[in-house]
């Protein structure tokens, strides 16, 4: 094992065992035993169990169900210490959280390898839509409403023509994704404004070549709780 996609492969396996240690199914049949309850090949299941591969995000919270036990526990190993006690976890699925250079490269999350994400969470409501996902804030372009290390939740379901002005989006140019505010004049021509009137540039112009990752509709702030909901005016 040589690098972090092996150990995370690892480390879920772990859990797995230990999961179905707690249920107490015998070491010798549990490839069979998941490879009929999930659909897969017993060499698939023996791939989840020996730490050479980790299930479809699909499959998770179906095989924490089988097991009596967390979903975001057994993929991550976590249990929503992030957030703050008065948010309450919804454990029925988990939302990727993605890097600043794969939402700069990504055509839709379910081009996302899930081996390549190093980090999953709980939705902030139950009904945030499928899609969606996490982006960590770094800098200070958007301080103080948005501090470095936030996670912002962002709807890649939206296209260009469905932005509203005020709109917080997430955009790629050249690759590159940065988390900005929309701004569209009456005429039409579309900017990009920092919230933080001290960071420079604090305007750009929405230019040809740039695209839309997606709209953001909720974050919240380690041990901070969640923050409100953000409200489109229409």
């Amino acid at each position: 094992m040589n690098n972090k996609t092996d150990e995370v492969k690892l480390a879920f396996s772990q859990r797995l065992h230990e999961a179905m240690d707690a249920q107490g199914y015998s070491k010798r049949g549990r490839a069979r035993i998941l490879s009929k309850e999930f659909g897969v090949s017993d060499k698939g299941a023996g791939k989840w169990l020996n730490g050479e591969a980790i299930p479809e995000t699909s499959k998770i919270p179906v095989l924490a169900q089988f097991l009596k036990t967390n979903a975001e526990w057994l993929l991550s190993g976590s249990s929503s210490a992030e957030f703050d006690n008065n948010v309450v976890p919804v454990t029925q699925r988990l939302i990727p959280v993605l890097s600043w250079v794969q939402a700069g490269s990504m055509t839709s999350v379910e081009a996302i390898n899930p081996n390549d994400v190093m980090k999953w969470l709980p939705p902030l409501s139950a009904d945030d839509p499928d899609g969606c996902f996490y982006l960590k804030v770094v800098g200070i372009s958007n301080f103080p409403q948005y501090e470095e290390g936030d996670y912002i939740l962002v709807n890649p379901a939206f296209q260009v023509c469905d932005l509203l002005s005020e709109d917080l989006i997430v955009v790629r140019h050249n690759s590159d994704a940065t988390f900005k505010k929309l701004v569209i004049e009456s005429d039409e021509r579309k900017y990009l404004q920092a919230l933080n009137p001290n960071f420079q540039p604090n305007i750009i112009e929405f230019e040809e070549g740039m695209e839309l990752v997606g709209l953001v509709i909720d974050a919240f702030r380690p041990l901070g709780g969640s923050r409100p909901k953000r409200v489109r005016k229409s």
